[in-house]
Parts: C-alpha cells; sequence; structure tokens
C-alpha cells in the first residue's frame, strides 16, 4: 500500500536527519527524480518538514539573538514554501498518474488532497519520533516517560487512521468514486505585489 511506503520513506529521511541532528547539514536525496518519481518528492517533502522542525525548536529558545531569530523566521517562511510547493507536485504526480481514470458520475471529491492527507503524515513521523525519545529518556522522570508513552500510543494509533483513510482515497480516485484538483495555494505574504507592507516599499 502506498501509506506503508510513504511511512518507510518518512522513517529513511528522519532517521538520517538525527545522524548529524544540525538544520545545516547537505542534503542528498537518493531518490532518483526520474526513475522514482514518488519516492524522490516523498523523500524531499519530509526532509524539509524534518529540518523546519527543528528550525521551530531553535526560534523558541528565549536567548535567542533577534538577529539571528529574523534571519531564522525567513528560513521558516522560505521553508513553509518549499513544503506547499512539494506537497502542489505530489498532487500533481497522482493527477497525472490518474488522468485517463473514467469518473464515476457520483462521484465526490474529498475535503482534502491526496498530499495534503501526505503532509499530515510526514508531521506525524516526525511526532512520533520525537515522542519516543520522550518516552524513552533515561534522565527524565518516570512521571514524565509514561505520560510521553500515552501520547505515543495516541499518535501511533493516529498514524493508522491516517494511513489507511489516505489509502482509501487513492482507492477511490483509482477506482472514479472520488476525483481530485490541484488548487495552487496562493499565499501572499511573499509577494510583493500583495502584501502590502513589501509592495509600499518598492
Amino acid at each position: 500500500m502506498f501509506s506503508s511506503d510513504a511511512n518507510a520513506i518518512f522513517k529513511e529521511v528522519i532517521d538520517r536527519y538525527h545522524i548529524i541532528n544540525t538544520v545545516n547539514q547537505s542534503f542528498n536525496n537518493p531518490y532518483d527524480e526520474k526513475i522514482n518519481v514518488l519516492e524522490h518528492l516523498l523523500y524531499r517533502k519530509c526532509w524539509i518538514d524534518t529540518v523546519q522542525w527543528h528550525y521551530e525548536d531553535i526560534i523558541r529558545d528565549p536567548q535567542i539573538d533577534p538577529v539571528a531569530a529574523l534571519t531564522l523566521k525567513r528560513q521558516i517562511d522560505a521553508s513553509n514554501q518549499d513544503r506547499t510547493d512539494m506537497v502542489e507536485y505530489i498532487d500533481s504526480y497522482f493527477l497525472n498518474k490518474h488522468k485517463d481514470v473514467e469518473v464515476k458520475t457520483n462521484a465526490t471529491i474529498n475535503t482534502e488532497s491526496p498530499a495534503w492527507g501526505v503532509d499530515r503524515l510526514s508531521i506525524l513521523a516526525l511526532k512520533v519520533y520525537h515522542m519516543n525519545e520522550e518516552a524513552t529518556r533515561t534522565d527524565a522522570s518516570e512521571e514524565h516517560r509514561n505520560a510521553c508513552q500515552k501520547k505515543l500510543d495516541v499518535l501511533l494509533e493516529q498514524r493508522v487512521d491516517l494511513s489507511t483513510a489516505i489509502d482509501t482515497l487513492l482507492q477511490d480516485i483509482a477506482t472514479g468514486n472520488k476525483y481530485m484538483k490541484v488548487y495552487k495555494q496562493m499565499k501572499m505574504y511573499n509577494d510583493e505585489e500583495l502584501n502590502p507592507v513589501l509592495r509600499g516599499q518598492k
């Protein structure tokens, strides 16, 4: 099933990131973008999410230098744009894959596209990894570990449910019971024509 492959790639990404465990490490995608298109996209997507996860940790440091914080905020903005772009690339992949499917007359569109489900699955993989770290921390109290283990159990259940939902949606699209569209996010805050602050500085 698709979700099993996606979850395996996400684990691969997160494990590899934490070998060096720094946001400044180089990125190397082991999947060829022409031969293993979907795997390449999934790996890239989760890498973006993983780096951004750690950006978000760093920027919450109460002692962070204000200039460094501003630089990091702009890196987070750029990362968010990359994340959105990757979602659209993944949805475009699925749209192209199923372009010849005969859509049934009573077919409906889903509230969420396949790739936005994948986006949630990637973030969930990061939550599972880091909650597991907390649940097994030897320097933490037993109370802390037990509380985190309960949260981890919920996250693992959530991953099963989300994986099932994504696989079901893709199957429905493949059989014509559902159809999909790719909507561009049309973010406005980075656009010099749409953000009034940026427009005023031109």
